[in-house]
């Protein structure tokens, strides 16, 4: 998988967990992997994730190598407009990575995606996956949508698959065939 990220930078993926133990590997090694490449490594992450991460980073990273990842409030990321509202998040978005687009600067993305419940209008996450996956190609770098496996309605895991070339489940790293190119 890292080696796709460094061969072809548009890479957009769908990581769905199952079990935090196997979540906190994946983002940590995402991370790691990231800066050691030269990436900067944009977090999306809820507070009580991010500060158990933070302290397994502080393990792995020097302090400098700790300055290439910027973490982002999933809660203020997702809902910046008071709720979940894709054209929001897009400008979010798009704010937070024109400066490393402007002055050309390499880096990856993990975004977190929860929610308290899976009431939620689901043809919002279909519309903001097309508009990330459009995003991933449009400025060229890897993207790692992480959900919980185990919240994941049926439909949910259709609309997910059409939007992400790429499926990350535990150990296999597969290339989507129901992937609908937005």
């Amino acid at each position: 998988m890292n080696q796709l990220f460094v061969d072809q930078k548009s890479v957009h993926v769908l990581y769905a967990y199952r079990g935090m133990q196997k979540y906190m590997e994946q983002v940590l090694s995402y991370i790691k992997e990231g800066v050691l490449a030269g990436d900067y490594v944009i977090l999306i992450e809820n507070d009580r994730l991010y500060r158990m991460i933070e302290k397994e980073l502080n393990g792995i990273l020097t302090e400098e190598q700790m300055k290439f990842v910027h973490r982002v409030n999933s809660f203020d990321f997702y809902f910046s407009s008071g709720s979940y509202h894709p054209p929001a998040i897009e400008a979010y978005f798009n704010q937070m990575v024109q400066p490393y687009i402007e002055k050309n600067i390499s880096f990856r993305s993990w975004a977190h995606v929860e929610w308290a419940s899976m009431e939620e209008p689901l043809h919002l996450i279909e519309d903001f996956e097309k508009i990330v996956d459009g995003a991933v190609n449009q400025y060229s770098f890897p993207l790692i949508c992480a959900y919980d496996g185990e919240r994941m309605p049926d439909y949910l895991v259709k609309i997910l698959m059409e939007t992400h070339p790429y499926v990350l489940m535990d150990e296999n790293f597969i290339h989507s065939d129901q992937y609908q190119s937005s």
